[in-house]
């Protein structure tokens, strides 16, 4: 099945030199985003037959991009399923209302727009100052589980990608003091709902290429986007550096979230540690306490400081 949600077009031919360029590039680009969203789609069985996937559309690049591609992979994908893009309207002064019904009559996907006022009842309950995160993101998903509801919906899909499952994982460890990210599918709370998060294997450069090159009506956040310091954003900021001075650690540490070893942390409902006993049977898998790390040649140059071996004894 992967083979297929991962079907390929061929690239159009451009006039000028030039041209040609940016079209083939836009082509990889293009190729990598269905590549990386029909791998995550295959590997965690976010989509199948007969599904009516409601697509959260907020106006970003993130969610454009995600409505874009599954729109791409719809009409090649191995099962019949269903697109909806759904808009919460949360009337923030100066939103425009007009831009996004006007995009997808274009693009020709149905859609729903849910006006609520959550804007009003945040600042209300907000403290001026205070982040408006929590109690915003606590409102959508209420009135979202219940728009889901109302059109039948099977999949809610939200636009998270790699990189903010990797703030989300260091947001949690700083602050909450978890070993948690965002799961690419889960159940919602109320266990009535699949979330699945299609673009979990994107980068988010590549969204802000694919919305540069696609041209999408970007509508910014004026109720969160306009607050300063967030931690979030302190997590984000910190990630693009790393990449910027270590390229191929933002890979590296995503690659770690889906290579877990229960058995060498310290949580012990996930691994039994006080009833562990010997086996007398040689186990690969099985610690080595007194071997030295085994991290690759680059890692110095990647950025971590070289481990020095202490014998003992």
């Amino acid at each position: 099945m992967s083979a297929v949600w991962n079907d390929e077009a061929d690239a159009a031919p451009a006039g000028t030199a030039n041209s040609a360029k940016i079209e083939r590039e836009a082509h990889k680009l293009e190729k990598r985003l269905c590549r990386e969203v029909g791998r995550a789609i295959s590997d965690f069985n976010m989509i199948e037959a007969g599904d009516k996937v409601m697509v959260c559309l907020s106006g970003g690049k993130d969610s454009y991009g995600m409505l874009d591609i599954l729109l791409k992979l719809k009409a090649r994908a191995p099962v019949h399923f269903d697109l909806i893009a759904v808009n919460l309207d949360q009337k923030q002064p100066g939103f425009p209302e007009d831009v996004l019904p006007a995009y997808l009559k274009q693009v020709g996907v149905p859609f729903h727009i849910e006006e609520q006022d959550t804007y009003s009842i945040v600042k209300r309950v907000v403290p001026e100052g205070k982040t408006t995160c929590g109690l915003c993101s606590r409102l959508r998903r209420g009135i979202l589980y219940r728009v889901a509801d109302e059109l039948g919906a099977t999949k809610i899909a939200l636009g998270h990608h790699r990189d903010d499952i990797l703030a989300t994982f260091f947001l949690n460890m700083f602050f909450a003091a978890k070993l948690k990210a965002m799961p690419p599918k889960l159940v919602s709370d109320d266990g009535r709902h699949v979330v699945i998060r299609p673009l979990a294997y994107v980068a988010e450069k590549d969204l802000v290429r694919w919305a540069q090159h696609r041209g999408f009506p970007i509508i910014p956040c004026n109720l969160c986007g306009s607050q300063e310091n967030l931690q979030r954003q302190v997590v984000g900021d910190m990630l693009r550096d790393w990449e910027r001075k270590h390229p191929g650690r933002i890979e590296n540490m995503f690659s770690a979230l889906q290579n877990i070893a229960p058995s060498h942390l310290l949580d012990g409902t996930l691994h039994d540690f006080k009833g562990l006993k010997p086996t007398g049977v040689a186990d690969e898998n099985g610690d080595k306490a007194f071997d030295p790390p085994e991290l690759p040649p680059s890692s110095p140059a990647a950025g971590l400081p070289a481990l020095q071996v202490v014998k003992i004894g």
